[in-house]
């Protein structure tokens, strides 16, 4: 094992924003800008591009196909290194040299407002996902075909309004579900198909309410809900509302995995503090948004495919021995590069393709590599890097905040710690405030039809206003980043009249906030099943059976770590009463 593994593993907690040591990914949060695009120009030949570097930013920006091409060098910007000044300081000034990308957006086809994402093709406004086709505002996507406006979906089909839902084909406004299928309002159900409005169902069909019906029945009353209507489309969420409340959920989604603790996760063995990981992970911590074959990784984000031996890294796939790396791909010895691709043993590069044994971007020889990168670990120890606030950053710490391309609010550090301005900038991050402008808007949220059977095809010339703007008060009081207005694009129209589903109401931003809210926080919290013997705690829920944890007049003893929080009401239960009550 070489120094640069030993010495890897110092840290330094007061560099996360409030609360991400619970999740890990270090620093990383905030150097992720996965939705905020804005048009800037091109670089290298002056045209409009759509990036997501606003443009004051000051980055030479390359556009996708210029700089993955070879009209340049990215050893060109080569630099020595100099023992005068700290290593981050010299790292600063060449991530201002150097090329970056428009958008992180790899091997994908007619998917230009897409970012933090790879092999997707005609796709529209996703956010880290890969291997999607036609799909269009979302967030977290995963090999999902013809779907909208969801979060962290997995294989979907034909769905729209989902959170953290897999296999699911026209599956619609649905929770935590599994392999389910023509079913609308769902909340922890799997192998499930023509159900409305239900909670905790394994192997069901035709059901409303979690009662039985017949087909003709079932058919029948769906009828009844008017789900083309968006006021139908309300009605029914606020009585799913309710509805799921009565019901006890699962203290944590852990399936066929051993000795974790987090939320969501499967798959995987000894993991501790892992949220969203899909499918063989092991020996991890602090990990989000990762999987397919993640091996020995502490606080990393976004990364997975084959990748091991990781170390605060965000953005990588097929990585292996990589120590402080954003969107770093099909490489191995790699620490502290941005955007750097099919190379190996290089250290502080950036925009390096097919590459090996560089430091700040220079070609060295193997020998003359590891006798400098030793040099340069020991200064980077004795001449620390020191911020504006007095922060001191070594060997070992994640980049410094003020070499993050983004403001605070532009990355999703905003989106699981959200800050005000004056929050942010108190502890030393950049805000950027969002541009003003004056849309003259041609539909009011009111003038919408309410049913999509009467919605014109004029609709896609309209601007409309988004909900929270026409409500003054709404307006006020939104922190979603919201536009004011948006516009119905023709594939979103097509989609919507095809699954008889109403027009939105609010702008992207706003929908794809309203759908955070409906997970749970990337933190865990002590507690005990509250499983009272027979019934719930709060006596809502009656149990359907014994538990074999506990007699019916004794409460459950199970202690567990949860993302559910103590001041929450839901009824939260131990796995055993949990799956007792839905097998």
């Amino acid at each position: 094992m070489n120094r640069m593994t030993l010495r890897s593993t110092r840290k330094s907690k007061s560099l996360r924003p409030p609360g991400v040591r619970s999740v890990g990914c270090g620093g990383g949060w905030y150097g992720r800008n996965e939705r905020a695009l804005y048009r800037r120009k091109d670089a290298y030949s002056g045209k409009d591009i759509i990036s997501i570097y606003s443009p004051e930013k000051p980055f030479r920006v390359y556009d996708q196909k210029i700089w993955w091409s070879d009209a340049w060098d990215s050893t060109s910007y080569g630099k020595d290194y100099d023992f005068s000044q700290p290593f981050f300081k010299q790292f600063g000034t060449l991530l201002q040299a150097v090329p970056v990308m428009a958008l992180q957006n790899i091997e994908s086809v007619n998917s230009d407002y897409c970012s933090n994402c790879s092999r997707n093709k005609d796709c529209y406004m996703v956010s880290a996902g890969f291997t999607n086709e036609k799909v269009f505002y979302a967030n977290r996507a995963l090999y999902c075909k013809d779907s909208l406006d969801f979060y962290l979906g997995e294989e979907l089909e034909l769905s729209y309004g989902n959170v953290n839902c897999s296999q699911g084909f026209r599956l619609f406004f649905s929770n935590d579900s599994e392999n389910c299928r023509e079913s609308y309002f769902l909340w922890g159900c799997k192998n499930c198909s023509y159900c409305f409005v239900c909670v905790n169902l394994y192997n069901k069909s035709y059901y409303i309410f979690n009662e039985p019906y017949s087909r003709e029945e079932y058919e029948r009353r769906l009828e009844e809900f008017i789900l083309g209507s968006f006021d139908g489309i309300r009605k029914s969420a606020d009585r799913f509302e309710k509805h799921r409340s009565i019901f006890p959920h699962r203290f944590a989604k852990i399936i066929h995995s051993h000795d974790v603790s987090g939320d969501n996760v499967r798959g995987s063995r000894n993991c501790r503090y892992c949220f969203n990981v899909f499918s063989d992970a092991e020996n991890c911590k602090f990990v989000e948004w990762a999987g397919y074959g993640l091996k020995d990784a502490y606080d990393v984000e976004g990364v997975g495919d084959n990748t091991s031996l990781l170390y605060e890294n965000v953005m990588t796939e097929r990585l292996s021995r990589g120590y402080f790396v954003t969107a770093v791909n099909d490489s191995h010895d790699v620490a502290y590069c941005l955007y750097c691709f099919s190379s190996h043993h290089l250290f502080g590069c950036i925009g390096l393709r097919n590459r090996s044994y560089c430091i700040l971007n220079k070609q060295y020889t193997q020998e003359e590599y590891e006798k400098l990168l030793t040099r340069i670990i020991e200064h980077m120890d004795a001449m620390p890097y020191v911020d504006s606030r007095g922060r001191v950053y070594r060997y070992g710490e994640f980049f410094p905040l003020e070499l993050s391309p983004f403001a605070y609010n532009e990355t999703i550090a905003q989106e699981y710690f959200p800050l005000t301005k004056d929050q942010a900038q108190a502890q030393g991050y950049a805000w950027r405030d969002p541009e003003e402008k004056q849309y003259t808007i041609t539909l009011t949220n009111d003038q919408i039809p309410d049913h999509i059977q009467n919605v014109p095809e004029s609709v896609l010339n309209e601007i409309i206003q988004c909900a929270h703007a026409q409500f003054g008060s709404l307006a006020s009081k939104c922190d979603e980043q919201y536009t004011t207005a948006f516009r119905i694009i023709h594939q979103e129209l097509e989609f919507l009249r095809k699954m008889n589903l109403p027009l939105p109401r609010l702008c992207p931003n706003c929908r794809h906030y309203q759908r955070l809210k409906q997970r749970n926080p990337l933190k865990l919290w002590h507690r005990q099943c509250t499983c009272g013997g027979s019934t719930s705690d709060n006596g809502v829920y009656r149990n359907t059976a014994s538990h074999p944890s506990h007699s019916q007049d004794q409460h459950c003893p199970n202690e567990f770590e949860t993302s559910y929080s103590p001041e929450r009401k839901e009824i939260v239960y131990c796995e055993q009463c949990y799956q007792t009550e839905v097998a």
